[in-house]
């Protein structure tokens, strides 16, 4: 009876709006009607065979029943021959009242004892899947917060790495530019100590290397008397050859303090290039 009574009223609403919608919106009125007395119905019997009760579901279900049957007596009003339509009319409120009938003939075969105590239980487990509900949002609201927090603060630590890599770039490449440029002459008339006579060379002067800190061990900070520049440039010679290939500035830098000579940065890097010269 309740297959019946759908099937009429979609028949009715598409012959009804057929004429004043598109009948596609006539079909997903009918449809929807239909659709929302099934789903309502099929909730209900599902709360029914679990011994349960919702007065609001109920409700709906009979608005929809409602509805149902006032689409078919308003089109049979509107027909020239009403009483073949009238005759169905009837068909959603006994539907309805048919189920109702059935839901009570369950409930009776039950104790009230019975009833009650399926009651209990079911009320028992809707607070605890509650709660758990309640505790999953809780913990899934805290990690979003921490992601969050740790989300911005790794994007600004890599906003400020990459604004201090754009200015020392930025600086490199303005103290190139000096050293390439005009400016060279005005560099090295203020740091004579780390250029050659400029009278008969070309004055230039190197950028600082830029890489690995090296730990400098104790015997390099002890002092001693100073080497002369033949005495420097015959040592520098000595443990730059001392493997094969020759080392680099860097390692031979390192060896000859580690060796426990001393002499500043300057004169060794000068007695370097006069023996690689």
């Amino acid at each position: 009876m309740t297959a019946v009574s759908m099937v009429l009223t979609l028949a009715v609403v598409l012959l009804w709006l057929g004429a004043v919608v598109p009948w596609p919106v006539a079909l997903v009125v009918g449809l929807g009607i239909d659709g929302g007395w099934l789903a309502t119905l099929a909730y209900e019997r599902r709360l029914a065979a679990q011994g349960d009760h919702s007065t609001p579901v109920t409700v709906v279900g009979w608005a929809f029943g409602a509805v149902a049957t006032g689409v078919l007596v308003a089109h049979a009003l509107t027909e020239d021959a009403p009483a073949a339509w009238l005759a169905v009319a009837w068909l959603p409120i006994a539907a309805k009242l048919l189920w109702l009938v059935h839901g009570l003939w369950e409930r009776t075969a039950l104790t009230p004892t019975a009833l009650g105590t399926i009651r209990g239980i079911q009320q028992d487990a809707r607070d605890t899947a509650a709660v758990a509900r309640a505790q999953l949002a809780a913990q899934a609201a805290t990690e979003e917060t921490r992601l969050t927090a740790v989300t911005a603060a790794g994007a600004r630590v890599a906003r400020v790495q990459a604004k201090t890599a754009q200015t020392l770039t930025e600086a490199w490449g303005t103290l190139e530019t000096a050293r390439q440029g005009d400016a060279r002459r005005a560099l090295t008339c203020v740091t004579t100590p780390v250029t050659v006579d400029t009278a008969t060379v070309t004055p230039s002067w190197d950028l600082p290397v830029w890489g690995p800190v090296e730990q400098v061990t104790a015997p390099a900070l002890e002092t001693g008397p100073a080497l002369s520049d033949d005495a420097l440039d015959t040592l520098v010679d000595a443990i730059r050859h001392s493997v094969t290939p020759p080392l680099s500035y860097r390692d031979m830098a390192s060896k000859f303090r580690a060796s426990g000579h001393s002499a500043s940065e300057m004169r060794l890097r000068a007695a370097w290039k006069r023996v690689v010269a």
